[in-house]
């Protein structure tokens, strides 16, 4: 069902990523002087659907890097967790070998009302 869906999703965003591509071939000039529009220092020329991609990348990137430092917090946490677990863990087999190894640790069986 997950590769149905990703199918149907991804395959009409790659079409019209495909068209978006063939219908803006042109080049754009990019360019990096906001003081001098006439004369810019620093001009870069590229095809329009390499500025519109990397835009698109740029974004995708500095919003997984903005979720991963606001997880942080969560990573710290289940780090702690997990220690905390294993020390549990080791601390609860080492009280059941020492009450395996004592037979006065044992309960007293029931008592039955009659």
């Amino acid at each position: 069902m997950k590769k149905f869906l990703a199918v149907v999703i991804l395959v009409p965003i790659a079409i019209i990523a495909v068209a978006l591509s063939v219908a803006n071939r042109h080049a754009v000039a990019l360019s990096l002087d906001p003081f001098n529009s006439t004369d810019p220092a620093v001009v870069i020329s590229m095809p329009l659907f390499v500025l519109v991609f990397g835009a698109i990348a740029l974004g995708v990137l500095i919003g997984g890097v903005g979720a991963w430092l606001g997880q942080g917090r969560w990573r710290r946490q289940a780090r702690k967790l997990r220690h905390e677990l294993q020390d549990t863990r080791r601390e609860n087999t080492q009280y059941r070998a020492a009450a395996s190894a004592s037979p006065a640790t044992t309960l007293p069986a029931p008592r039955r009302v009659a």
